[in-house]
């Protein structure tokens, strides 16, 4: 929650900005831009439940943490704005505090984010703020309880971030933060057990990247 509120404060002051640089021309519009990042993918899966036969057994539901390679594609729309796009995907360990170990699944989870990038020709420091959709695919899952899987799952997207420019040539640093808020519903043992879980990932990426 406080991962959130700070995201959406950086959101805010990035809209409260819009007016006064709508006005710059930055001759981005029309540019591309293409990063390399590793990710930490880092679930905040607090809340979750798992019934049984309808009851729940109490406890809670986690997700291991993931370090993945990453690789995301930004178009400006105009000076300020820009979609991006990223493409990845993230394995993890799934455990409840009292049913024990439930496995492990794969999760693709594309997300898109509008962006407005505040300061988009700085020289030094290149800040952006975002706010998007992701679609989470689960697959590939594998448990001691027989018949698992995970539906998959739409969620809201809030982006912050940096770009540092090195050299003269369109290459540049990258440091980004993503919040999903992301939840999904695991069934097993054909409709016998049945999990609602919280997901809510905080992405941290770094990588490098070239404009065009």
């Amino acid at each position: 929650m406080r991962t959130a509120t700070i995201l959406a404060s950086m959101l805010l002051i990035g809209a409260a900005a819009a007016p006064a640089l709508a006005q710059d021309d930055t001759g981005l519009a029309g540019h591309y831009q293409v990063r390399l990042r590793g990710l930490g993918v880092l679930p905040e899966s607090g809340g979750s439940k798992v019934f049984i036969s309808g009851a729940n057994i109490g406890g809670t539901t986690d997700l291991s943490n993931s370090a993945v390679p990453e690789i995301d594609g930004t178009y400006f729309v105009s000076d300020h704005f820009a979609v991006e796009a990223i493409a990845a995907t993230t394995k993890h360990s799934a455990s409840h505090s009292v049913a024990g170990p439930l496995g492990s699944v794969w999760l693709l989870p594309p997300t898109v984010t509008v962006q407005y990038h505040l300061q988009p020709t700085d020289p030094l420091f290149r800040p952006y703020v975002g706010v998007g959709l992701n679609y989470t695919i689960f697959y590939n899952a594998k448990s001691p309880l027989p018949g698992i899987s995970y539906d998959d799952n739409a969620g809201f997207a809030l982006q912050a971030g940096a770009d540092i420019p090195v050299g003269r040539d369109g290459y540049f640093l990258n440091v980004d933060v993503k919040k999903i808020f992301l939840g999904t519903t695991l069934h097993a043992a054909s409709g016998v057990v049945k999990g609602d879980v919280n997901i809510d990932p905080l992405i941290v990426g770094a990588g490098v990247g070239i404009r065009f």
